[in-house]
């Protein structure tokens, strides 16, 4: 129904437009039939009344005798008063009043309107809202002595209809027809609207539809042209974090984000959209619905897939320490084959400086990290890193001003989730460039941990800069048209989750600035 309105209302709307369209028709009507019968038949009768007194002897030897005039109002009371005229009037060939009712028409012109009598014709017609017959006065000799006014006043709407009981009953039956065909229209329309149901079996389709929504586990929201919400079952409202009064409310007062707004509204097309709301990783499929070619409006099905993401990471984590370990033997691997090649060739000084070499540059990364990350989650991290970018050619360097004492299991396990992802993210960013490299700076500031991760890439193109985050793809992906992946959308939900943010800029290469602050000081767990 829309905006249209409910359909009771849509049934009186459509019940009083039919009684005033038949008032309508009988106003009209009785104003014209009305009309039409008074005019025929008054203005016989007035004809008749004009004529008798202008035919009158007295009356025109009266007009004919300039001096002797005065049984003109006479002859003029007495016709009026038994034909029911209103008025009859007598005037001179000149048009002035001789006589009549209204002492101020005396000695005035007689209004003869469109009148022909002038013209020595008798006239029927309507002057100043009255039915008025006009009748010349001739004498013997063929000369207009004078003329003769009989008139009455047209009567109202209500009087003509009561005076007439036969139009009454015309009026009935145009009414009735009116009624009838117009009652068989509107229950046309009705059941059009309705697609034939019965009232019971749509209140049947209603009851069955709410089980229906209620009792599936995946989330069903339906939305009308206007983008507004029309139906919600209860596992949307909860995925969603709706309020329980926003079946009406429109998807832009709802306040979501504008990933989550895209989709619901249809901005952001293809299937199985993957959006973050409340902590939730959904996935969510909109389906437009029409009917006779017209569009009525969406269906939006959502699931939760939170916990596969959750598994999907921790096998990305696995898959990472795998790739590290495998680094790690590979390079394990590659200096033992150096260390035999220059002991069979009897190199044995180069062979201690080689393993003096490794050793120090394994035991002085591990140190620096070591020494700067007292998190033994988040230095591991580093450590692991570490062989992950020598293995691409990568540089991997923590500056000089990381520090970064012990913290809460909770604040760890946020460290590594934001500095794993953005360290990755860099890592594909430069992968391989010659002589690349990716600094990473760790460091308490006020009660919070801010990471900076920066590389050495060709940064990130502005016009996708804002969206990285909200739409949660990487730079790769980006790039190699690849498809959206969930690591720095996973970072921006970890930092504000605890309130903080992650920023995006370009300074030789891509800069991500995350802040992670402390849920609260006492949380803060001294080294």
């Amino acid at each position: 129904m829309g905006n249209k309105g409910s359909l009771a209302r849509q049934l009186l709307g459509w019940h009083l437009s039919l009684v005033f369209a038949l008032l309508g028709c009988v106003a009209v009507y009785s104003v014209i039939q009305s009309k039409h019968n008074f005019a025929e038949d008054e203005g016989r009768a007035l004809l008749s009344v004009a004529e008798n007194v202008a035919a009158t002897p007295g009356v025109r030897v009266s007009l004919a005798d300039p001096v002797n005039r005065d049984p003109l109002p006479s002859f003029a009371e007495s016709a009026r008063s038994l034909s029911g005229a209103d008025f009859v009037i007598i005037a001179g060939s000149d048009r002035t009043v001789l006589t009549s009712p209204d002492p101020s028409q005396l000695r005035n012109p007689l209004p003869l309107g469109e009148s022909t009598v002038a013209d020595g014709r008798s006239w029927v017609g309507e002057v100043d809202d009255s039915l008025v017959a006009h009748v010349p006065v001739m004498s013997k000799r063929g000369d207009m002595l004078g003329i003769v006014a009989a008139g009455k006043a047209r009567p109202g709407f209500f009087e003509g209809i009561t005076n007439r009981p036969a139009d009454a009953l015309v009026l009935l039956g145009i009414a009735l027809v009116l009624g009838v065909t117009g009652s068989l229209l509107l229950a046309w329309r009705v059941k059009r609207q309705t697609l034939g149901l019965e009232p019971r079996e749509i209140t049947g389709l209603v009851e069955h539809r709410d089980a229906l929504l209620h009792g599936i586990k995946e989330g069903v929201v339906g939305l009308d042209q206007q983008h507004r919400i029309t139906l919600v079952n209860d596992h949307a409202r909860e995925l969603l974090a709706l309020p329980g009064d926003c079946v009406g409310t429109a998807v832009d007062d709802l306040g979501v984000s504008g990933r989550l707004r895209d989709v619901l509204t249809g901005q952001a097309g293809g299937v199985d959209q993957i959006v973050l709301r409340a902590g939730r990783v959904l996935v969510l499929n909109r389906m437009p619905v029409s009917r006779d070619g017209r569009r009525l409006g969406a269906v939006v099905t959502l699931r939760d897939r939170t916990e596969l993401v959750t598994l999907r990471e921790e096998l990305a984590a696995s898959s990472r320490t795998t790739d590290t370990l495998r680094a790690q033997a590979h390079e394990f691997s590659n200096r033992l084959h150096t260390i035999a090649g220059l002991i069979e060739l009897g190199e044995y000084d180069e062979v201690r400086n080689y393993v003096n070499l490794v050793s120090r540059e394994h035991e002085e990364w591990h140190d620096q990290v070591s020494a700067r990350i007292g998190d033994t989650a988040v230095a591991a991290l580093l450590i692991a890193k570490a062989s992950l970018a020598a293995e691409q050619g990568t540089g991997l360097r923590l500056t000089d001003e990381s520090c970064l004492a012990e913290t809460d299991d909770r604040m760890s396990a946020d460290l590594v989730t934001v500095v794993g992802n953005l360290v990755d993210n860099a890592l594909d960013a430069v992968r391989g460039a010659p002589h690349a490299w990716v600094e990473v700076d760790i460091r308490e500031r006020d009660d919070a941990v801010e990471v900076v991760v920066r590389d050495s890439g060709p940064g990130v193109a502005p016009e996708i800069a804002t969206e990285v985050f909200a739409h949660g793809f990487t730079t790769k992906a980006a790039e190699h048209g690849g498809q959206r992946g969930l690591g720095l959308a996973l970072t921006r939900q970890a930092c504000r989750r605890r309130g903080g943010q992650v920023e995006l800029r370009n300074d030789g290469g891509a800069v991500f600035t995350a802040v992670l602050p402390y849920a609260s000081a006492a949380e803060k767990v001294s080294p």
